[in-house]
């Protein structure tokens, strides 16, 4: 399959971490990338590289996708430029640390906007352009957050939690179409998410777990093209969410929130 048949990849987050690592990934591949993200910047830095690096096509969109109406944007810039997307990698995301109660209101709200409504958004209004490929995918990130409660991660843990659920709802009502649908939760990885939940305390113990995004990246775009249900990278991941299963929630809950209260 030459480059010129392949379909267009919009993928959210795109400017950095998991996202920059799946763009990196797919454009290795031959894929043409559409590339959504808040920093302008970074988006054409990336853009630029991939187009000298890959010969790819790597269009950008700067759009804050957390303001209401955003989604539509996207769709709509997709439609006006008559891009052919095959795959949708709905990755934008982030998290806020702390008690929920002492939070801001506002950043918990956003963070449910982007979080899950843009997930449900972007899938609702490409799956009609989706389906006009013979074949198409939806890759969602969501995190090992997902299978537990996480004192002090309360509603980000929620969101992605609704991201599994939703994915894989979803994944079963397309069964018969000639879209594949992937959930992938990583556990933590080597990006700036921590930072910007407000996690800088736990850096150093970080160290020890986190996978690298490109590393990552592989395994998640392998998944999706093997049209795989649901995905978690790394072996000690693998056993936290087994062990979320076989023991008590609340020693899960107590030890997670004795993690998070560093």
């Amino acid at each position: 399959m030459s480059e010129k048949t392949k379909p267009y990849a919009l993928i959210t987050g795109a400017s950095k971490g998991i996202g920059k690592s799946i763009a990196y990934e797919l454009a290795k591949q031959g894929y043409p990338l559409l590339l959504v993200a808040r920093s302008d910047e970074e988006l054409k830095a990336l853009s630029d590289d991939l187009q000298v690096k890959y010969a790819i096509n790597a269009p950008i969109l700067s759009i804050d996708l957390s303001i209401n109406g955003a989604s539509l944007k996207v769709t709509d810039w997709i439609k006006m430029n008559n891009y052919p997307v095959g795959l949708l990698v709905n990755n934008a995301g982030y998290g806020v640390w702390g008690d929920f109660s002492r939070s801001s209101l506002t950043d918990q709200l956003g963070m449910m906007q982007l979080n899950m409504n843009v997930v449900v958004e972007l899938s609702h209004l490409l799956v009609p352009i989706l389906s006009q490929e013979k074949q198409a995918y939806i890759l969602n990130i969501s995190s090992t957050a997902a299978y537990q409660a996480v004192p002090t991660l309360a509603v980000y843990s929620a969101t992605k939690a609704f991201v599994l659920s939703f994915t894989r709802a979803l994944r079963f009502e397309l069964a018969q179409t000639s879209i594949s649908v992937t959930c992938f939760s990583p556990g933590p990885v080597d990006t700036g998410f921590a930072a910007r939940a407000g996690l800088n305390a736990l850096s150093k113990m970080a160290e020890k777990f986190n996978m690298q995004p490109d590393e990552v990246a592989k395994i998640a775009v392998k998944a999706m093209f093997s049209k795989k249900s649901e995905v978690i990278p790394g072996f000690t991941n693998i056993i936290s969410v087994y062990a979320n299963r076989i023991l008590p929630k609340a020693f899960i809950e107590k030890t997670a929130a004795g993690i998070y209260k560093i």
